[in-house]
């Protein structure tokens, strides 16, 4: 609280946007828990309907909003276990060793 009041009265920033702001910082902390390095992958739901609207979305990181097409937004339950199967099956498949060569990690 006191650091909201802070950068209310130092830079005239609005509860709501200050709020927006860091809930989104905690959200891109969460996913970059997730992924640590190149060579990892996860799954990461945000349940929650807000990240479905533009104005949220888009005070997500760029590494992450690439990441979010719309046909993943505003999925039911069902879709969204159909979505992260699909995703999980993709990834554990082992790559071929052509489409390797000349890779570098």
């Amino acid at each position: 609280r006191a650091r909201l009041e802070y950068m209310k009265e130092k830079y005239q920033i609005e509860e709501s946007d200050f709020l927006t702001f860091d809930a989104m910082r905690q959200a891109s902390q969460c996913v970059g828990r997730v992924i640590r390095s190149k060579t990892d992958y996860g799954l990461m739901v945000l349940a929650d309907q807000r990240y479905a609207r533009t104005d949220k979305r888009s005070k997500l990181p760029s590494w992450i909003r690439q990441y979010i097409p719309d046909k993943h937004l505003n999925l039911s339950t069902d879709m969204c276990v159909t979505a992260a199967r699909d995703f999980l099956a993709k990834m554990s498949c082992p790559l071929s060793l052509k489409s390797q060569v000349g890779t570098v990690l």
